[in-house]
């Protein structure tokens, strides 16, 4: 499994995410490129943040049986739920959204495993810093697979 603290694939990530434009389309869901963009840089806030986010309910009872498919070598399916928290439903401007979810992999790169998941996964609980390089790749790889990078 691919882990976002290569660089190889920091690399891999960093040209794919070059190839979007605002004319990219969808090859499943409903996001709109603009929506996929501010949808993953909501998913990095988590490893990145300070903030202690509460423990889902559901997640402490089932998250445990669901937390490996998030950075094994299996690919997520195709129109899997979204957290509500993670659902961007308004409009945004496409090169914001681009420029900010880039440098949000940059710090999540460039400030390496020590610096990352500093609190539980609300819904998964703790991960080490390995898991959080494997899904936060697996998360985005989903996403640009999605809009044809």
């Amino acid at each position: 499994m691919k882990n976002l603290f290569d660089k190889e694939t920091y690399t891999e990530i960093i040209n794919r995410i070059s190839k979007l434009t605002p004319q990219s389309q969808r090859q499943w869901g409903k996001m709109t490129v603009s929506q996929m963009l501010a949808h993953c840089k909501e998913a990095f806030t988590v490893p990145l943040s300070d903030k202690k986010l509460p423990r889902i309910f559901m997640g402490r009872l089932i998250g445990w049986a669901f937390k490996k498919m998030l950075y094994n070598d299996k690919p997520w399916k195709r129109n899997l739920p979204t957290a509500p928290n993670f659902l961007i439903k308004d409009d945004r401007d496409f090169e914001k959204e681009k420029l900010e979810l880039t440098e949000l992999i940059n710090q999540f790169y460039n400030g390496g495993p020590a610096n990352v998941g500093k609190f539980p996964h609300p819904m998964f609980g703790t991960y080490t810093s390995e898991q959080w390089g494997k899904s936060m790749y697996k998360h985005l790889d989903h996403h640009f697979t999605q809009f044809g990078v």
